[in-house]
């Protein structure tokens, strides 16, 4: 695949100068209207131009979903049910409030919510109709349809009402959505003042990934882009968010290397079966997952949690 695909969009400081975090912020202060909307936009994220929704929607209508599900089960993000309590544990999920789940996939991070947080009633949005079918029919058989719904709609318009939510959540999914800009802004969106935007991500590390390591990383992951602490967080401020928490969680490197593990130690016939006995192409995606192995041991991919409030 060329080079030429990918880019790093960088922050449009004056041109012949460093950017270090200093600057960047002197920078913020001085730049006004649409050119602060565009630093917003492009600022310290990678890009591939040539993945968008329908590469996430062949993921998750396939093969590569069964997979991701074989080894991290219905909660398809990093740390499983840890990070889902660790998540509302610090964004103050409980009793009696109402949410909305952006990238909901099959509805278990709303399920953990209604069982273990008594949040009272959950809104899904989803793009894939497959995972939006197997949500509804999982919701069903545990009893709990009534207080969670599916919404098949792109995740930037999702269509809902106006501060219609307590809180806005998402586990390890708007890394798959195009425009950040326009998600978080419908985050903010659907949030009610003085609701809480709660979401973890995968994102680029403290340590810069190069061009030829995000362009292997995000067509394997088909990622169109991945953003960073700093970039998310601007992005929630640009939207009227006291950013409360922005950190990054530390769980990628020892989890990915679980997910070796149990695939060469325990899961290979499983793995297998889902790919059509293909070894060649086993072989194949193993040796991008000890790359994103690499890449999470050496600080450059991390799992970011935010926490955010409407103001």
């Amino acid at each position: 695949m060329a080079l030429d695909r990918i880019k790093e969009v960088k922050p449009r400081t004056p041109a012949g100068k460093e950017t270090n975090s200093l600057s960047r912020l002197f920078y913020w202060f001085r730049i006004k209207g649409k050119q602060r909307k565009q630093y917003l936009k492009d600022s310290f994220m990678k890009n591939m131009d040539n993945i968008g929704l329908n590469e996430v929607q062949a993921v998750y209508s396939g093969p590569e979903g069964q997979l991701w599900e074989l080894i991290m089960g219905e909660q398809i993000h990093i740390g499983g049910f840890g990070s889902s309590m660790d998540l509302a544990n610090k964004a103050s999920i409980g009793p009696g409030l109402k949410g909305v789940d952006l990238c909901c996939c099959n509805g278990a991070g709303m399920r953990f919510l209604v069982r273990f947080r008594d949040v009272a009633h959950m809104q899904g949005v989803d793009a894939t109709e497959k995972v939006v079918q197997q949500g509804r029919h999982l919701c069903e058989q545990e009893e709990l349809s009534g207080k969670i719904e599916f919404f098949l709609a792109d995740v930037c318009s999702s269509g809902l009402a106006d501060a219609s939510a307590d809180f806005v959540w998402g586990e390890d999914a708007w890394c798959y959505v195009v425009d950040k800009e326009k998600l978080i802004a419908e985050a903010a969106r659907i949030v009610k003042s003085g609701g809480i935007i709660a979401f973890t991500d995968w994102i680029e590390g403290k340590t810069v990934l190069s061009d030829t390591e995000a362009e292997r990383f995000l067509t394997f992951m088909k990622f169109p882009n991945v953003q960073t602490l700093e970039g998310y967080s601007n992005l929630l401020s640009a939207n009227n968010c006291e950013v409360i928490t922005a950190l990054d969680t530390g769980r990628f490197a020892p989890y990915i290397d679980l997910y070796l593990n149990m695939l060469n130690m325990q899961l290979t016939y499983d793995a297998l079966k889902i790919i059509g006995f293909n070894s060649d192409l086993m072989q194949s995606m193993a040796a991008e997952m000890v790359f994103m192995q690499e890449l999470a041991h050496t600080g450059k991919i991390a799992q970011g949690l935010f926490v955010a409030r409407k103001k």
